[in-house]
């Protein structure tokens, strides 16, 4: 089969021949149709994580057709259109994954491939009003968000949520969900275009978090501070955010981007009663009631331009940069 390698740290993703793998007890073998990009594929390719080993097939999201069944598995999942649960192994405590816990794409091999086998546990039935490129945007980024936005902080419906640096695929699906659940969903952005693009995806408005004041100005304009806030980038700005809070307020980050957090003020978090929490990927049950929550909802995840598998470097530099609105796919077969 084709498949995309990293054959070291800084080195360019080539498509190359290399063996279809065989699937083992309980296990199906899914040919992708779409493949998407994660931050995360481009930190392996950086050497930013860890347990490298190269070569490697990158690649956590995947969409396709079960082509081939292992021992024990039922036979009745063969032809099906699935997506893949990325995460493996979470553990038996629901509160946070257990060491034996791997994202597909790093150590085990990654959804830029044309085949990969993976547990029959690990598929679910394509909805049916997505395409192969919109369900793969959709495992990764969606389970993360869900289990942040829903599961962490316990979003509710008519509560004010704020989502920072929207943009990024996590982002846009969590902003996604919370307008679906009836919250009133506010943006935070470096770029006035992608504040416009969220609102109209039903976003009330939104910030640039470049600005002195945002956390202020954004609370006036919303009335009130926000009992939901989800944020990727943490760093020397996550004091702003306890500004943005509302009393009770709980702010719930999924990532790290800009590193660790500047001195926070404990009279600002404990006088507002605020939560923080941390959060990531998630459970099977997270995972399930993201999808039944997409098909109940029909909602689309946003992708923002799709790449032949050929041109998955191409497909890294874009994502490295930083432009994107939503997720961006590599088209694996027809």
């Amino acid at each position: 089969m084709h498949a995309l390698q990293l054959t070291g740290i800084d080195q360019p993703l080539t498509l190359t021949e290399v063996p279809t793998p065989t699937p083992g007890p309980g296990e199906v073998l899914v040919q992708l149709r779409a493949a998407a990009l994660n931050h995360r594929d481009v930190w392996i390719q950086k050497g930013q994580y860890a347990g490298l080993k190269f070569p490697t097939i990158l690649g956590s999201d995947g969409a396709g057709v079960v082509s081939a069944v292992g021992a024990g598995t039922d036979a009745q999942l063969l032809g099906q259109a699935v997506l893949i649960n990325p995460g493996q192994n979470w553990g038996d405590n629901p509160q946070a994954q257990g060491k034996s816990f791997t994202i597909m794409g790093l150590p085990n091999q990654g959804t830029f491939a044309e085949y990969v086998s993976v547990p029959a546990a690990n598929v679910y039935a394509l909805p049916a009003h997505l395409s192969f490129e919109q369900a793969a945007a959709l495992p990764l980024g969606g389970v993360t968000a869900y289990r942040a936005t829903f599961t962490r902080a316990g979003l509710r419906a008519g509560e004010r949520v704020l989502i920072s640096g929207v943009g990024g695929g996590v982002a846009i699906l969590a902003m996604q969900l919370a307008v679906a659940a009836g919250a009133e969903v506010w943006v935070t952005s470096g770029s006035a275009q992608k504040i416009e693009r969220a609102t109209a995806l039903g976003a009330q408005g939104g910030a640039n978090y470049n600005d002195e004041n945002w956390a202020a100005d954004l609370v006036k304009r919303a009335g009130g501070g926000f009992d939901v806030i989800v944020d990727s980038a943490a760093g020397p700005g996550f004091g702003a955010l306890l500004d943005a809070a509302a009393p009770g307020g709980r702010i719930v980050f999924y990532g790290g981007t800009l590193g660790a957090m500047a001195s926070l003020p404990p009279a600002k978090i404990f006088w507002k009663q605020l939560s923080i929490l941390g959060s990531t990927m998630g459970t099977d049950e997270d995972f399930a009631a993201l999808i039944r929550f997409v098909a109940e909802h029909r909602l689309v995840p946003v992708v923002d331009q799709v790449f032949a598998l050929a041109e998955g470097e191409k497909a890294m530099r874009r994502m490295d940069g930083g432009q994107q609105f939503g997720k961006i796919v590599l088209r694996v077969s027809e």
